[in-house]
């Protein structure tokens, strides 16, 4: 059997550092977006989404986020990253994953890994809420792309829509 290599250590200490972070589960949302209800009676029509380990946080080697999708939840359509790998891991709920064949209904449990330059979508389209983790590799700055599509799309020109999903590596195709 073959096996990688480990990478060159990053740390030549002998006793080990106290650098653990923790985040309780019930801790608020870095970001929500979206609207209230959105017609589903009883229902929050807003997408939360929390900031588990930046790029920042993790020196660069991995983000990972909790995307808590409200019923009918839209995500992002088609596209591929050139310079990050995005993994989905399916907490609750259903989301129907693309994985640039076929559309997938991921249940708890299910994980799919979309390598560097992978086509990849992502939606809710039950009347049920849904929860996902997102994991990019290596650690892009996800955050200002999470923020910038939630507060500043609907006031951008084409071309400054253009610039900012390219600055964010985000690569639309036609679905």
């Amino acid at each position: 059997m073959s096996f990688m290599a480990y990478p060159p250590p990053r740390y030549g200490g002998k006793t080990g550092l106290v650098n653990a972070r923790y985040r309780p589960a019930d801790t608020d949302p870095d970001l929500v977006s979206g609207g209230a209800d959105g017609g589903v009676t009883g229902a929050s029509r807003s997408q939360r989404t929390h900031y588990l380990a930046t790029g920042a946080g993790t020196g660069g080697e991995f983000g990972l986020y909790r995307i808590d999708m409200p019923p009918l939840g839209r995500g992002p359509r088609t596209h591929f990253h050139r310079t990050i790998s995005e993994s989905f891991f399916i907490l609750s709920g259903t989301v129907n994953l693309f994985d640039g064949e076929r559309w997938i209904d991921a249940t708890p449990g299910d994980f799919l890994y979309v390598p560097i330059g992978g086509l990849h979508a992502f939606h809710n389209s039950t009347d049920e809420p849904a929860s996902l983790l997102l994991l990019f590799a290596p650690g892009a700055p996800r955050e200002g792309y999470f923020e910038g599509v939630t507060a500043d799309l609907a006031d951008m020109s084409e071309q400054e829509r253009e610039e900012f999903f390219l600055l964010h590596d985000n690569h639309w195709v036609d679905d």
